[in-house]
């Protein structure tokens, strides 16, 4: 019996609480939007929408072409958290959820007679029932079994909606070789660049390497942690499970200059580093996303000594963005990502005693800011930002009110 993680993901969330709440909604193509605007996109599309081509990051105006009769609502984050506290609920009624992985996922722990595989995928139907029959009829989840999160994660990406796929132990790595190593979870854009230049492409490719070689690909033990979980390993005790830290910003009309542009961004640093505090992660690489108007992209990313500080990471913030393409591009979105995190026992740690000694000023920061909101106290490059207001979801992220008002 090697099933140890049932993993709830639910379809189109944000669409789906939307289609939930407004029953005229149902059934149709919905697209949720940050704003009412056509130069804006989609951060949710409905079930309904996908097959037409929308999708998270579509323009509204594409979206409007490839879908004429879909409908735009401006998103309701509150709805949201709202109804990811009830789902929460309502599944560990039937199953220990052992971990919110983000605001559509749930990690549900399998043990003892659970995790007979017949008795486990009773348990998947009974959660769909029981959300159902608590939430309601159109928050509709694709659930997967398998012998570690990772794999069950996998396996609810398998069929949606409406999904149950169940992946033992004794099928691996082979029930994922035709896979793209991009399907797998905490595999982005970068990542599977990196992996093609060496010659890996899909999940085949993956595992016909050692763990030497993907030590070496990955440049540290995430390689070794890749190796051990396509296989269906179970999750190493202690093993950092956020891959990333990040926030994003669509900017307004308004907004769309290279002075504002940076100013949000910075904001979204330095409320980034007060989360990375918070969660006692040091960060090893700082990675900077813009999105252009007229649909293209720039990414750049930079190595930093494992790190806490927003200083350091504002000085890698202005060094990233120097090297942006100079013209007349009209951004869009702006982004930024820390990763490459370690624990406090395994960090290298700076050759600068400065920083251990800003600790102090950065715990009572991070207090003020709890106690009185976010705008209470930050640095001044992100003035321009200061009256950026309203909650904000990304799926991987939960807005924390101590860190987040």
């Amino acid at each position: 019996m090697t099933l140890r993680s049932l993993l709830v993901d639910f379809n189109s969330y944000f669409a789906s609480v939307e289609q939930q709440v407004e029953p005229r909604l149902r059934g149709r193509p919905l697209g949720v939007v940050p704003m009412l605007a056509d130069t804006t996109v989609c951060i949710a599309a409905s079930v309904e929408a996908k097959p037409f081509g929308v999708k998270t990051g579509t323009k509204v105006a594409e979206a409007r072409r490839l879908c004429p009769q879909i409908e735009f609502i401006v998103a309701r984050h509150e709805i949201y958290i709202d109804y990811h506290h009830r789902a929460v609920a309502a599944v560990d009624k039937v199953v220990p959820v052992r971990a919110v992985l983000s605001i559509d996922e749930m990690d549900c722990e399998l043990t003892g007679r659970w995790r007979e595989p017949e008795r486990a995928l009773k348990l998947a139907r009974d959660v769909k029932k029981r959300l159902a029959a608590d939430i309601g009829e159109c928050l509709r989840t694709s659930i997967g079994i398998g012998p570690n999160t990772f794999i069950a994660k996998t396996a609810s990406d398998m069929i949606k909606p409406d999904g149950l796929v169940m992946i033992q132990k004794a099928e691996l790595p082979e029930r994922l070789f035709d896979l793209d190593v991009r399907a797998l979870s905490g595999i982005g854009a970068q990542m599977e660049k990196r992996l093609a230049r060496h010659g890996i492409r899909t999940v085949r490719d993956l595992a016909a390497r050692s763990k030497d070689e993907l030590v070496s690909v990955w440049g540290g033990i995430g390689g070794e942690i890749m190796y051990k979980r396509i296989r269906g390993e179970p999750q190493a005790e202690g093993e950092v499970e956020t891959h990333s830290i990040s926030h994003s910003s669509v900017l307004g009309p308004d907004r769309r200059n290279t002075e504002d542009a940076f100013a949000v961004l910075n904001r979204l640093t330095q409320k980034a580093a007060q989360r990375l505090r918070k969660a006692g992660y040091y960060a090893g690489r700082l990675s900077v996303d813009l999105k252009y108007l007229d649909g293209g992209h720039w990414h750049s990313d930079m190595r930093l000594v494992d790190t806490q500080d927003t200083v350091t990471f504002l000085h890698a913030l202005e060094k990233l963005w120097s090297k942006r393409p100079k013209g007349s591009r009209t951004i869009l979105k702006v982004g930024m990502a820390f990763s490459d995190f370690v624990g406090e026992a395994h960090r290298s740690g700076s050759l600068f005693a400065s920083e251990d000694r800003s600790r102090a000023l950065y715990k009572t920061l991070d207090k003020l800011n709890a106690r009185f909101g976010r705008q209470a106290v930050y640095f001044a490059s992100a003035h321009k930002a200061r009256d950026r207001s309203g909650l904000a979801i990304a799926f991987n992220h939960i807005p924390d009110p101590e860190t987040e008002k």
